[in-house]
């Protein structure tokens, strides 16, 4: 399918995004459907402002003719109060991934959960799901709450550094999928709340390029403990390496750019992309860089 007239120009916003292969993912993809399409970084860091500031890059944004935006971290939720209208989805999460500038109006939805319930569905759909921690209540961990309680989780437990947060998200889950489903604690109780569970999934900044380290102490990650990380820059996060070399079934974050990147594709444009060709450019994205080839 080809597009003979329309051009879109699209961004990135968030804080280190330099390395992200979102942008390329996005081009080669419209690449081969014959779409004339930029995808550009709005990386608050390199612009030398904070994160309060996307709205004033948000409205900067519509100001000069861009088609959307995808948002990631720390503007996922700070975005949503400097936009028009949110999608149902966006507005039960109370995050933001993407945003949409039509008929003079910004609209937010997030593709972040039907993206993470896809890759899981693809990778992980024969793990037992009776009880799972996850571990980061922002803006990417409240698609994941989501994404785990639609797919089936029996009971979910959401940890973050700031047990009020945690409490939050807990909180807001509970009220769409039922109060005996989810409980929201401070991350003093990851040793504890992981002992008896069946998986992890991991859903703070650190183990990212910015942020490197292990989320969890390598102790606790058991073989019979099956384990979902969303970071996928890089792909083999410190978490991902350990889990799978303590024997534990492990999902990275690759599945989950990819798809949620499927469905911001056609929001932005109308036009459908085909999965199966964006992971495999992905694929490819990952072994350039692997190899110091730069992509983007």
């Amino acid at each position: 399918m080809t597009s003979g007239s329309h051009s879109f120009l699209v961004g990135l916003l968030g804080t280190g995004i330099g390395p992200s292969l979102t942008p390329p993912m996005h081009e080669r993809e419209a690449d081969e459907l014959g779409l004339r399409y930029l995808y550009r970084r709005l990386d608050l860091d390199r612009l030398g402002l904070p994160a309060g500031a996307v709205g004033e890059v948000v409205a900067a944004a519509r100001l000069v003719g861009y088609d959307g935006l995808n948002v990631t971290h720390p503007c996922k939720q700070l975005v949503i109060e400097h936009l028009d209208e949110l999608s149902p989805d966006a507005r039960a999460l109370g995050a933001v991934n993407t945003v949409v500038f039509r008929d003079g109006r910004a609209i937010g939805h997030n593709t972040d959960w039907s993206g993470f319930a896809r890759a899981f569905d693809r990778e992980l759909s024969d793990v037992r799901l009776d009880g799972v921690v996850l571990l980061g209540a922002g803006g990417a961990g409240s698609a994941v709450g989501h994404a785990l309680l639609t797919l089936g989780v029996r009971r979910l437990t959401v940890l973050d550094v700031d047990g009020a947060r945690a409490e939050a998200l807990a909180g807001s889950l509970g009220e769409r999928f039922g109060t005996d489903r989810v409980v929201g604690r401070p991350a003093a109780e990851l040793p504890a709340r992981l002992a008896g569970a069946d998986g992890l999934v991991h859903a703070t900044p650190t183990g990212m390029a910015e942020h490197p380290g292990l989320p969890v102490d390598e102790a606790l990650l058991r073989p019979d403990l099956w384990v979902a990380d969303i970071v996928y820059r890089p792909l083999q996060t410190q978490l991902v390496r350990t889990a799978r070399g303590r024997g534990c079934r492990v999902m990275d974050g690759g599945g989950m750019a990819v798809f949620q990147a499927v469905d911001a594709f056609r929001l932005f444009t109308g036009v459908d992309p085909r999965p199966e060709r964006m992971l495999a450019h992905f694929t490819t994205l990952v072994e350039e860089t692997g190899r110091g080839v730069r992509v983007g």
